[in-house]
């Protein structure tokens, strides 16, 4: 589509030819063709086509736009980006809104006030531009599941994503992912994953193995820290969760037990997010397998990594999804964390509210993302230490986080 300014110029050009030919042909056929390129009306293309015209008084620059957010703002947005574990623009905006005070008051940020304000008024579309460059060296894949076993399939029903309601509270999606690196021989470290689909509030537990009795006593952890009460669980196929453990605790504790269609994740589709973004985004795909290990990620994920995610990433939730001439359009509401999904809930309770705001209150977002990196890397140093090698390995996905950007050190720095 050409500008005003580029049919100008293209104009002034063909005024040259224009009238230099006698034919009227000629100028009939320059004429058509202007019509076609400009789009502009064919008597006001004979105007502008005169010997004198305003085309005379074409400027040879544009004039530039004034830039409201200069590159003055990026030192000032990559920390924060940084600070927030690199989300995207919907999700970084209400976090420059409403934390910069906080990161500034702290010392975790130092910039002028005049910076700040600018920030708080950035859009989501702005930022991603601002973090363009930044962003297209950020990349992670994910890996293969187990085969399922039918037990108990006749007693636990089936629920699609779409018969599970996002809107009641308590409904939780349950998973486990393996740390077995390149090889699944032996026993190493599972991480249970759980997530309440209506708020996101997401909990984590490392098992050593997947039997059926760890995965219980994980999910029995999982549950006893969560501030909303489960009413249902909804696991996948595999055996560590459909079995007569989990089934009879479910049963005695008054708890729904529902599981997904056999080969089809969509069911399960948002604990499986959660295991990209708060798991294999933190801990690689490194294997892990000995005790100490096992105790570095339970002090993490009881701690640090449950506060960070679930008081300071927000996530964006689907509210439509229409199919228009074999399109999909989708769309979502503002981004929110699950601390502010819960605090718009009428129907938790007024003092879980209150102990989750006196909890946010005591945070600050840049110490925890510190104490996540400085643990990811005593992790990568026990990987280092049982494999007694301090070569770190070239495949930069099966590494830990925190420290997937170095090549060759003899010991892992802490940021």
């Amino acid at each position: 589509m050409m500008t005003m300014f580029s049919k100008n110029q293209y104009l002034k050009e063909l005024r040259k030819e224009y009238l230099k030919t006698k034919s009227k042909k000629r100028k009939g056929e320059l004429l058509d063709e202007a019509e076609k390129r400009t789009g502009l009306n064919r008597k006001y293309l004979m105007e502008k086509l005169r010997p004198k015209s305003n085309l005379d008084n074409l400027k040879t620059e544009r004039k530039k736009r004034k830039q409201e957010y200069g590159n003055e703002l990026k030192p000032a947005l990559k920390r924060c980006w940084e600070i927030f574990d690199k989300p995207c623009g919907q999700r970084l905006k209400p976090l420059l809104r409403d934390e910069i005070d906080r990161l500034r008051k702290d010392k975790e940020l130092v910039c002028s006030d005049k910076t700040a304000l600018k920030l708080k008024k950035m859009s989501s579309k702005t930022i991603d531009i601002k973090l363009r460059t930044i962003k297209e060296t950020e990349r992670s894949k994910g890996k293969y599941h187990y085969k399922i076993h039918p037990l108990l399939y006749q007693k636990v029903p089936v629920k699609v994503f779409g018969e599970q309601d996002r809107r009641k509270a308590g409904f939780t999606q349950i998973d486990l992912v393996e740390h077995c690196g390149q090889s699944a021989s032996g026993e190493y470290i599972y991480s249970q994953s759980t997530t309440d689909i209506a708020h996101g509030w997401w909990e984590g537990e490392p098992q050593m193995g997947r039997s059926q009795e760890r995965t219980l006593d994980g999910t029995r952890n999982c549950r006893s820290r969560s501030p909303i009460p489960w009413t249902e669980i909804h696991p996948d196929n595999d055996t560590s969760f459909l079995n007569w453990h989990l089934f009879r605790y479910a049963a005695k504790e008054n708890l729904g037990f529902s599981r997904s269609r056999s080969y089809k994740k969509n069911d399960n589709c948002l604990v499986e997010q959660k295991n990209g973004s708060h798991i294999r985004r933190h801990m690689g795909y490194l294997r892990y397998d000995t005790q100490k290990e096992l105790e570095i990620l339970r002090d993490l994920y009881r701690n640090e990594l449950r506060l960070f995610k679930n008081f300071f990433q927000p996530q964006m939730k689907l509210i439509s999804k229409v199919r228009i001439k074999g399109k999909i359009h989708r769309k979502y509401d503002r981004a929110k964390t699950p601390y502010q999904r819960i605090a718009e809930d009428s129907g938790i309770s007024k003092e879980t509210k209150q102990e989750l705001t006196r909890i946010y209150e005591s945070l600050n977002p840049a110490e925890l993302k510190r104490a996540i990196d400085k643990k990811l890397d005593l992790l990568y140093r026990a990987y280092q230490e049982k494999n007694n090698s301090q070569k770190v390995d070239v495949n930069k996905k099966y590494k830990p986080r925190s420290v997937r950007f170095l090549i060759t050190q003899p010991e892992v720095s802490v940021r």
